[in-house]
């Protein structure tokens, strides 16, 4: 690297940081998850403002495969994290009310996303027809479990029962969201060597066999949790890097790795060194995730938008919202939940956060999506999320405690997480 462009990614670093904590912390005086604001700073520093003339003078072409890298590494720990607090007790821990909630917010949103996935293929050009079908169904289909668990601790609701069908819910259709993805780029991204995705078998299995019990053997000894100690994040950051690297190998991406290996991080007594893990891997992810947002804000052009997109904007915000909210409310409801917790479940159950950037960056990069399309769901993220805090009071400004079901113990968790 030159020295020129040693100074220009440094100043980029330093402005990228200075807006993402700025606009997040707006975003928090006006009751919003500091993610919105961050995702907001991204698209500002793009080729929304002014042209592209801000973004091609402050990140040139050679310095943005730096900045992509960087990302990179950021989206994998928080991947990783995301994994980690997919707790096991959670999604088996709730009532029945968890699996209607769940089947509801993601098969009604899924179903109407094919049918947005036929209107859209009128004027975006599509290569891979039941990939993008499926793809855009998934779209519409995600919730950011992190983002969801900032909302519920911040308003209180992560001890009750409403709070924790939420996070269940939430896990589940997480768990669904990924193994789809991972699906739909086995069929688009492996260049045509499917034989290399075939290993993602053998892999897993090593991983839950082989990998995860040597885990436990190295944070519980003699049935007690073993001391945090420093090399502890060291050899989680190894793990989940060579993890990410494995996937990315056999034609997978790179989250995909990065995601089971926080799903087989041992649970069992070990919550005082997974605070640990998880508050330090928060302070490197906290430096690069800003870095994500940018470099995705830099595909991402609203400048040029004419009113035919704007009409497909309103339909694809109408088709996340309506099925998400709908079905989710419809799944509850034919478990019993009562109407205002399920309306309550519902708008949680809209946010989508980073993880959907992260899902939308997959498609961009499997050519799933164009420039146009892929600008106008990177709103939809930024609206849903947007929109859920003050729904939420609104239908639920004074919580309902919900009774467990009879012969079934509702177990609370707090939890919390970067966006």
């Amino acid at each position: 690297m030159s020295s020129h462009q040693i100074t220009l990614l440094f100043i980029d670093l330093g402005l990228i940081l200075f807006l993402a904590r700025a606009l997040g912390h707006l975003a928090a005086r006006v009751n919003q998850p500091a993610v919105v604001g961050e995702i907001v700073a991204g698209i500002l520093l793009g080729p929304t403002l002014f042209n592209g003339a801000i973004s091609d003078l402050l990140f040139p072409a050679d310095i943005r495969p730096l900045l992509t890298g960087m990302a990179d590494v950021g989206v994998a720990l928080f991947m990783f994290t995301v994994g980690m607090e997919l707790d096991r007790a959670t999604l088996r821990g709730r009532s029945r009310v968890t699996g209607g909630a769940a089947t509801g917010s993601t098969v009604i949103p899924f179903l109407l996303g094919i049918g947005l996935a036929f209107y859209l293929m009128r004027t975006h050009e599509v290569t891979n027809t039941a990939a993008f079908v499926v793809f855009i169904g998934l779209s519409v289909s995600v919730t950011a479990f992190p983002v969801l668990a900032r909302i519920l601790t911040e308003r209180a609701l992560s001890r009750t029962t409403i709070g924790g069908i939420a996070l269940a819910t939430a896990a589940s259709v997480d768990v669904v969201a990924w193994t789809a993805l991972a699906a739909v780029q086995a069929s688009v991204g492996s260049g045509g060597e499917h034989w290399r995705v075939a290993l993602a078998v053998p892999y897993v299995l090593v991983t839950l066999f082989v990998v995860r019990p040597l885990l436990r053997r190295v944070f519980v000894r003699n049935g007690e949790a073993v001391p945090f100690a420093p090399w502890h994040v060291a050899l989680v950051l190894i793990g989940v890097l060579l993890s990410a690297a494995a996937t990315e190998a056999m034609g997978m991406h790179f989250i995909f790795g990065a995601f089971l290996f926080g799903t087989i991080m041992p649970r069992e007594k070990t919550l005082l060194v997974r605070n640990e893990i998880e508050d330090r891997m928060g302070q490197v992810t906290s430096l690069l995730l800003p870095v994500y947002f940018v470099v995705a804000g830099l595909k991402v052009d609203l400048g040029s938008m004419k009113a035919s997109d704007f009409a497909e904007l309103g339909l694809i915000l109408l088709v996340a919202v309506v099925g998400k909210f709908g079905g989710t409310y419809v799944g509850a409801r034919t478990q019993g939940l009562p109407s205002r917790p399920a309306a309550a479940l519902g708008v949680l159950m809209n946010t989508r956060g980073l993880t959907e950037l992260v899902i939308l960056g997959v498609g961009l990069q499997l050519g799933l999506l164009d420039a146009d399309l892929y600008s106008l769901l990177v709103v939809m993220a930024v609206v849903t999320t947007a929109m859920t805090g003050p729904l939420l009071a609104r239908v639920y400004r004074k919580p309902v405690e919900v009774p467990a079901p009879a012969g079934k113990a509702e177990p609370e968790r707090v939890t919390s997480s970067a966006g």
